[in-house]
């Protein structure tokens, strides 16, 4: 007997939620949906049930709270509080707040399994993994679930876990190593802008044909808590029905609505100044955490003029020792929409600047905060996303500097504002009008808060062969870097070549074997691969070999590490080998080295560590 639910998890960088499908109370475009409400402390020995799980931990002092006051209705107390109380209890204590969980978890300069969070905790606080973290988030969705759901365990449903589209392989991996660790059974990953669109189709059921036409190029904007995701989905007509196929995804770009908070508590922290009350860093971290609040409230309610703000006076228990102001309606617009959504042109791309040789650890966040300058590189870059595509290229605009979108879809809880979506609308369509273009269509209806969510689940109600599917495979091409044999030449390296291991658009549960071409392996010893991926070069075959190419095409992302058993041989002996290429169903991308002789496959595991792997072995 399967699964009577397809589980739907968004696991956001803000906020956590979780949707499901009943299966088969479910036809075709007509399903019955639900989302959980999740029970959790929303103040100390209060639990409530909320739509949505803030993705905070909070880690309390021992003699904070009594254990009797973090009781859940699944456990007597933990190490730690989750969700709402966890965001309100940081925002006057950061020190002990882990926030941005998720994106630590894609950042390749740390150890994501090391307990580094929260990042400026005192030596004497214990701390947390990237990784733990973000499995205990998942942990309390499951536990919430089989709470309300005893007869329909979790552990025996369809579970689909979202991420952003431009995760790369050693992210996804995590993201799945953390959902397993909190007991989810095999979870499928999809990206975060596919589940919006997802969404959008199962809540217009069968009227979405009407809105979506063959030859539109669908752009997904999604501006979430830590991160801006772009995607280009492309509508074709085959043998009378409509399909949907994703052709592009954007860059990893560290930058969403974090970067707007801390840029509204420097605009508070201006104001307080001019009135003679200078913050220390410790309250412009509490400060931070308050302007998200203010902000979304400011961003959910057009009618609200302004939202109090109250910062604890350093080492004051008091509330009338805190510092109080308010964030104003007006302050949220002319900082936001200026500084991240300004009015630029077509043509404007990302402002790079010098860095400085030293600088604090952290998360590597886009240098510039202009989303539309983003964007706009982003068109320009995937200018021939459907060049291939039949029946497309007739409708390539002459002298186009970028592609051309027709639809346009919103997701993210930045996108509650009108405000916010009127400019990036309004930005396209000039772009679009200086070219001889039409105006975007809007896809409206989708609930930006539960919508990649709701979508997940709907992708897992239509990978059992029900609904509609968007086709799209990897969102990049991937390649490994094979060192060229050559003498010693002090101060030339070696010429580095770039291998194509799996193809642009390879879809789920499909393999690739590099045909002829071998590389050598040292056995016993670790070796490490450099690892490049490319959202723009979209006919390298399986084995292509490349010896140049530009800085855009090409972006290096982490490393591969492994540590392949002598078997016999003697250690530091080198081994010719091919690399076997897989999909895997749940989204991930998994390598094997195949000896020329014997029956060994080596798993090349992706190394997110920050350390050499121990290559896995099997038949």
């Amino acid at each position: 007997m399967g699964p009577r639910y397809s589980i739907g998890i968004d696991l956001g960088t803000t906020h956590s939620a979780l949707s499901f499908i009943d299966i088969g109370a479910s036809d075709g475009d007509v399903t019955a949906h639900g989302v959980l409400p999740v029970p959790q402390l929303t103040a100390p020995g209060t639990v409530e049930e909320q739509p949505l799980l803030p993705s905070f931990l909070y880690l309390p002092h021992a003699d904070e709270l009594p254990p009797g006051e973090l009781t859940l209705p699944w456990q007597t107390g933990g190490s730690g509080v989750v969700g709402e109380l966890a965001r309100s209890r940081g925002a006057t204590t950061p020190i002990r707040l882990v926030s941005s969980a998720k994106s630590w978890l894609s950042h390749p300069g740390v150890d994501r399994r090391g307990a580094i969070l929260p990042q400026d905790a005192p030596p004497e606080l214990g701390r947390v993994s990237p990784l733990d973290a973000s499995r205990r988030y998942l942990e309390h969705l499951r536990a919430a679930w089989d709470q309300a759901h005893p007869e329909a365990p979790f552990a025996e449903q369809d579970v689909t876990v979202t991420i952003p589209a431009s995760f790369d392989p050693a992210a996804r991996e995590l993201t799945l190593e953390a959902a397993k660790a909190a007991g989810y059974p095999a979870p499928t990953l999809l990206e975060e802008p596919q589940a919006a669109l997802y969404s959008w189709i199962q809540t217009a059921r069968g009227a979405w044909r009407q809105q979506a036409r063959p030859g539109d190029v669908i752009l997904v904007v999604d501006v979430g808590g830590g991160t801006s995701d772009f995607s280009l989905i492309a509508v074709l007509e085959r043998e009378g029905s409509l399909e949907l196929h994703r052709v592009a995804v954007g860059e990893h770009i560290l930058l969403g609505g974090d970067n707007m908070d801390l840029s509204l508590a420097h605009v508070v922290a201006r104001k307080l100044s001019a009135v003679g009350t200078t913050l220390d860093a410790w309250q412009l971290r509490a400060l931070t955490h308050a302007c998200r609040g203010a902000k979304e409230k400011l961003l959910a309610d057009p009618e609200a003029p302004a939202q109090p703000i109250v910062v604890p006076s350093r080492g004051s228990k008091l509330i009338g020792g805190s510092i109080r102001t308010e964030l104003t309606r007006e302050e949220v617009a002319a900082s936001i929409l200026e500084g991240f959504f300004p009015a630029v042109e077509a043509s404007a791309r990302p402002v790079v600047r010098v860095r400085a040789a030293l600088a604090q650890l952290g998360l590597p966040y886009a240098q510039d905060a202009a989303v539309t300058r983003h964007l706009a590189a982003f068109l320009g870059r995937q200018i021939g996303a459907v060049a291939e595509l039949e029946g497309f290229a007739a409708r390539r605009a002459p002298g186009a500097s970028f592609i051309h979108p027709t639809a346009l879809l919103f997701n993210g809880g930045v996108f509650k504002s009108q405000l916010l979506a009127e400019r990036v609308a309004g930005t396209v369509d000039q772009w679009l009008r200086s070219e001889g273009s039409e105006p975007v269509r809007l896809l409206a209806g989708a609930d930006l808060d539960l919508a990649v969510a709701r979508g997940a689940a709907y992708y897992g109600y239509v990978r059992r062969g029900r609904g509609v599917r968007i086709r799209g495979g990897t969102a990049f091409a991937y390649y490994v870097g094979v060192e060229s044999s050559m003498p010693a030449v002090p101060g030339i390296e070696p010429p580095l070549q770039a291998l194509c291991i799996a193809p642009f658009g390879m879809e789920e549960g499909t393999e690739a074997a590099l045909p002829s071409l071998e590389v050598g392996i040292v056995v016993g010893e670790p070796v490490r691969f450099r690892f490049f991926a490319s959202s723009v070069r979209r006919h390298d075959a399986v084995g292509a070999v490349l010896d140049a190419w530009a800085p855009d095409e090409l972006r290096e992302i982490d490393a591969i590490s492994a540590t392949l058993a002598p078997q016999g041989r003697s250690p530091g002996e080198m081994v010719p080998v091919r690399l076997h290429a897989r999909v895997t169903g749940a989204g991930t991308l998994e390598l094997e080295a195949v000896p020329r002789s014997g029956e060994e496959r080596w798993k090349v595991e992706f190394d997110v560590r920050g350390e050499p792997l121990e290559g896995s072995e099997g038949a």
